[in-house]
């Protein structure tokens, strides 16, 4: 934003120079892009961060830099001298969407004389980079700047029977902006119509057939409150940007539209001539309660890590309109309407810190680190990283926030239970993550997508558990390890069965059948007899969701904190073996509905101590295999620690299994 600073002048009076007020507001927090110098005058380029759109205008700057030097702030006064007829024998203003319009005010002014503006008028503009158009015009682009809030002026005598309507275009509806643009309405969008159709598009840009020309006499002026996501979707689509919408876009101050209304209609009598009406439509559906926010000073002083006294503390809040009031170690501030991104204990902080200056923070010649071991959370976290890496998976780091319809599909009580944020900090994707699997599906979707596959990734993040008592309690901030991959689930398995033995190498782990709300087959993960997570192939309602067409994904998650367990138990060490091992490799034909863990249980119920592992190789279903039925492979491997095995010795420890197979499960023997 450009500041004249002989403008500037009207609200606060300073001795400082073009390049003093420069650094003072780089301080603040609005970097100088640049200073030009004119014959009697500096324009100042500062630019404005999107969560202060109360410095969009120059009493919002003149309030910062009044706050920073102490200098007094002067607002300008308003008289009207107003008409005997009222304005709603004019005007009236109807809101069909009052979230998308907040507030919407109607001034009428009779007997304007358009024509050139005065020069004093005309340089002021000009020299921030803007054209004088005509003297009404120029009143409305001069208020917007110095209030901040963009007003519009309606030749009245073109807006049928006075009345205005706010409401959504209706399909098929078009409109010729002022700069000439023909704009194709869609539902979306916000427009201010007469009952004729519409007149404006809210926010962004007025029509051409109801623009100020050389014989208007009679003006209808706006000055409201648009919804920001409306105003900007509204003005991209459209490729329209303009003054107005960059403001509107940033939020202007919804308390102050009927005292902009008033400056404006001043300015307006003041170049054009002309009466203003008695009184004003102000339609207001929902006025907002004035927020509260408390500081401690313990926190203050904590957080910024000097010493600021409670005094100046007290002093700059005041300078910036917050009101406090103090009580013990609190402060409590009435935050003023104008500012929209205070809301938190730590935005009062801030300003504080600003005010008081960032330059006062002491800093030292030297700046000494200490060197730390990296932490045993740290070790396994990397031991698991170099794990997953070691078997073709690659780490991702993905937003801690899910929307919706991906919450719904992977929590048995959908997204009601889920923590989220207030939507107008994130329209979409504002509920925290239960479950980092949805996250981890949507990037393989991407890779599907660029057909970079095969694909195996995983994640190390934190998730947001529901509590299980449902009274208000704040979620269970859990650590999980998730992974997921477009390969077989054995292959999956097989890799946590990897990392759990490589953590504990006498771990117990079992997959046991459960239903799982985003899986055709899920598994519960058993470690050593407690459950530590969960395992699936992805069900057919997630595989259409983020269409999956070609593959079928399989997922798994883990409790992070529950390996952090096992890694802190005692190592137990054997020594090397002595005798050497005799392997057996059994295929079984069992029925398809056996279980992997059913066979185990059979082979262990009647192995001897001399079975040192059992391993899985692989099923068949093919030619040879009836239906219904599976082959099975898997391998036993034998040893004696006190001497060397016989295959005679061994057979016989076989046979004993293979009749325990029998009868367990009733399995038949393909091959020895």
């Amino acid at each position: 934003m450009k500041i004249s600073l002989n403008w500037l002048s009207d609200y606060i009076k300073t001795d400082y120079s073009a390049e003093q007020i420069a650094e003072i507001l780089s301080d603040l927090g609005f970097p100088c892009e640049g200073i030009e110098k004119l014959d009697d005058d500096a324009v100042i380029d500062i630019e404005i961060t999107s969560n202060r759109g109360d410095c969009l205008g120059y009493i919002g700057v003149a309030r910062e830099l009044a706050a920073a030097t102490g200098e007094e702030l002067a607002i300008p006064k308003i008289e009207l001298d107003e008409s005997d007829k009222g304005v709603t024998e004019f005007a009236g203003v109807q809101i069909d969407e009052p979230d998308l319009c907040g507030r919407y005010t109607a001034r009428i002014i009779e007997g304007v004389k358009v024509g050139p503006s005065p020069d004093w008028l005309r340089k002021r503009l000009e020299a921030v980079g803007l054209r004088s158009v005509n003297n009404v015009v120029d009143a409305t682009n001069y208020a917007m700047l110095e209030t901040g809030q963009p007003p519009h002026a309606f030749d009245y005598d073109k807006v049928a029977q006075g009345k205005i309507i706010v409401r959504k275009a209706r399909a098929g509806e078009r409109i010729v902006s002022i700069d000439g643009t023909q704009c194709d309405l869609n539902t979306d969008m916000l427009v201010i119509a007469d009952p004729n159709g519409p007149v404006a598009v809210a926010g962004v840009m007025g029509g051409l057939d109801t623009e100020v020309g050389e014989k208007t006499t009679r003006i209808l002026l706006e000055d409201a409150h648009f919804d920001p996501v409306s105003v900007r979707t509204t003005s991209r689509k459209l490729g329209l940007p303009s003054e107005a919408a960059f403001r509107f876009e940033r939020t202007v101050d919804i308390e102050k539209v009927d005292w902009a209304s008033k400056r404006t209609t001043q300015l307006m009598i003041q170049v054009a001539g002309g009466k203003v009406a008695k009184g004003v439509v102000d339609v207001y559906p929902k006025k907002p309660e004035q927020k509260k926010v408390t500081l401690r000073l313990s926190r203050l002083n904590k957080l910024l890590g000097i010493e600021i006294p409670a005094e100046k503390a007290m002093r700059i809040l005041s300078a910036l309109s917050f009101e406090p009031e103090v009580k013990d170690d609190l402060i409590t501030c009435t935050v003023p309407s104008w500012r929209n991104d205070v809301y938190r204990e730590v935005d009062l902080i801030e300003e504080i810190a600003r005010v008081h200056g960032y330059n006062k923070v002491p800093t030292e010649r030297k700046i000494r680190i200490e060197v730390v071991p990296a932490d045993p959370r740290q070790k396994l976290a990397e031991s698991i990283r170099t794990h997953f890496n070691a078997c073709g998976f690659y780490e991702t780091i993905n937003v801690t926030f899910v929307d919706n319809s991906i919450a719904e599909l992977f929590s048995e009580a959908g997204a009601k239970r889920h923590l989220a944020v207030r939507d107008e900090l994130r329209k979409s994707a504002n509920l925290l993550r239960q479950t980092l699997i949805g996250s981890l599906l949507g990037v393989l979707e991407t890779n599907v997508n660029a057909k970079n596959l095969p694909c195996r990734i995983f994640e190390i993040a934190d998730t947001f558990v529901p509590a299980k008592k449902q009274g208000g309690e704040l979620p269970v901030q859990k650590t999980k390890l998730a992974m997921v991959c477009d390969g077989d689930f054995r292959d999956l398995r097989g890799v946590i069965e990897g990392l759990i033995n490589s953590i504990g190498r006498n771990a117990q782990i079992d997959f046991v059948p459960v239903d799982l709300i985003w899986a055709q087959t899920g598994a519960k993960i058993l470690l050593n007899s407690q459950p530590i997570g969960a395992a699936g192939i992805v069900s057919e309602a997630v595989r259409q969701k983020l269409d999956f067409k070609d593959i079928t994904p399989c997922a798994a998650e883990l409790e992070f904190e529950q390996l952090m367990a096992l890694a802190g138990g005692a190592v137990k060490v054997k020594p090397i073996p002595r005798f050497p091992a005799i392997q057996r490799d059994l295929s079984i034909l069992v029925g398809e509905e056996t279980c992997w863990a059913d066979i185990i249980q059979a082979i262990k119920s009647k192995a001897s101590g001399e079975l040192e592992d059992i391993r899985f190789v692989g099923i068949y279903r093919g030619k040879g295999i009836p239906s219904g039925s599976k082959s099975v492979t898997f391998s036993l491997r034998f040893r004696d620690e006190d001497g060397t095995l016989t295959h005679e010795t061994v057979d016989g420890f076989e046979a004993d299994i293979v009749r325990s197979l029998t009868e367990s499960v009733a399995a038949e023997l393909r091959t020895v």
